[in-house]
């Protein structure tokens, strides 16, 4: 007569093993996961800047300025979405707008252009 058990369920080891596959895939998986939201928050800040730039230079055209105008968020906050001024996805702080002329800029640019991250500059 084969070898019968006379308990049902898993052994020990059954379970070590599932649960050694599950924190493999888990350790595939996080990082990235971690990097995809990186990188949506990027593109969502370059977005939210080339939203800010033509709403800057709406209020340019509008009010007939010339480059080099200093302008505020409270000027370009009526062409945008909704009336608000939206903030970085990253760092949740505010935008500088910068004068006519001139991209606006992420606390994250580092203002420069070569500057890393590019992920949250407009050049």
């Amino acid at each position: 007569m084969a070898f019968l058990r006379s308990q049902r369920g898993f052994s020990l080891l059954e379970i070590m093993i599932t649960v050694g596959v599950i924190a493999l895939l888990a350790a595939v998986a996080v990082p990235n996961f971690i990097q995809a939201r990186n990188a949506a928050r990027g593109s969502t800040c370059v977005n939210n800047l080339r939203l800010i730039d033509s709403a800057k230079e709406q209020f340019a055209i509008e009010n007939n300025l010339a480059t080099g105008v200093a302008t505020i968020s409270d000027d370009v906050t009526p062409y945008l979405k909704a009336n608000a001024f939206p903030a970085c996805p990253s760092t949740a702080t505010a935008y500088t707008t910068n004068p006519i002329g001139f991209y606006p800029v992420c606390a994250l640019s580092a203002a420069a252009a070569g500057a890393t991250p590019r992920s949250h500059r407009l050049d």
